[in-house]
């Protein structure tokens, strides 16, 4: 027989995590689709405001979701979702299967947004980075740079710190609005490190691998690679295909997770939530499987 689903959580990062264990709790028949298994947080070089730890990597906080997923009998499938469709139950499409669920959770998080100049998609991988904790080990006694200002492109400047001989901070801003106090000081702090406002990047320079950049003001400056931290797009294809409402690409939910589609839910970044971070997307995971829970309940 054709097995059906309590509950089909689509991302396996933190959101799409948490709602798993907690389904886990609840008894519910739960499969996980992700195609990432930890999420964009499993780059993180650390994490420093999840509670119990004052520190841990990004992929170790992610294995240890993982893991108490897995220890509660829910499996995780590493498949890329292409459709869902609704008739009486969802009907979810993946680059390997057909799956079928009562109700589903849209845990799906973002994309890394990119610099949209010339020669970005010739050096990736060349020279050009989106992933500090992957890539920094090969930028030792090196010069880069590090374009934007978030919390996760200074963090990505403190991690390249340790590796690189120069690391230069390229933002558009005057001064660091969106990042917390604590890393903005240890940005100023240290001694290899160098900021350089007001600034964009206007051309990468190269042949084979990245040379340098030039900015808007004319500036050149000789490097070996570059990091991009200048936010993220909401991955809203699913959410377009369900009619789902949007706010600005982003996933409209009430406080109990609550998507505009009945049996719909949404978690994490994807969600109009102002508030982009681990601990809120565990929260609200955790709702969104406790409403889905209620409503199965009522259902029976």
């Amino acid at each position: 027989m054709e097995r059906i689903y309590d509950l089909i959580i689509v991302g396996a990062g933190p959101a799409g995590l948490t709602a798993a264990i907690y389904a886990g709790r609840y008894l519910l028949n739960t499969l996980v689709i992700g195609e990432l298994h930890g999420g964009t947080i499993s780059e993180a070089d650390k994490v420093c405001n999840f509670p119990t730890y004052t520190s841990i990597t990004g992929m170790q906080l992610s294995m240890k979701m993982i893991e108490q997923v897995k220890n509660l009998g829910i499996e995780i499938k590493s498949e890329r979702v292409n459709s869902i469709k609704k008739n009486k139950l969802f009907e979810i499409k993946t680059n390997n299967s057909t799956y079928k669920s009562k109700k589903i959770i849209l845990a799906i998080g973002r994309d890394k947004r990119r610099l949209g100049i010339k020669n970005e998609d010739k050096f990736l991988g060349k020279g050009i980075s989106y992933c500090a904790t992957c890539d920094a080990g090969f930028y030792k006694d090196k010069i880069v740079s590090v374009i934007g200002g978030s919390n996760a492109a200074l963090t990505a400047a403190l991690l390249l710190e340790k590796y690189a001989k120069k690391v230069y901070i390229i933002y558009r801003q005057d001064k660091f609005s969106k990042a917390e106090p604590a890393w903005i000081k240890q940005v100023e702090n240290s001694n290899k490190i160098e900021t350089i406002f007001n600034a964009e990047v206007k051309e990468i320079k190269g042949s084979d691998r990245v040379e340098g950049i030039v900015l808007d003001s004319k500036k050149e400056i000789s490097l070996s690679g570059i990091f991009v931290e200048i936010g993220a797009t909401p991955n809203a294809e699913l959410a377009k295909q369900l009619k789902l409402k949007l706010d600005q690409e982003y996933i409209v939910t009430d406080k109990k997770q609550k998507t505009s589609l009945d049996g719909v839910f949404a978690a994490g970044d994807i969600t109009n939530n102002s508030l982009k971070q681990v601990i809120t997307a565990c929260g609200e995971g955790a709702i969104a499987t406790a409403t889905a829970y209620e409503e199965i309940k009522k259902e029976e």
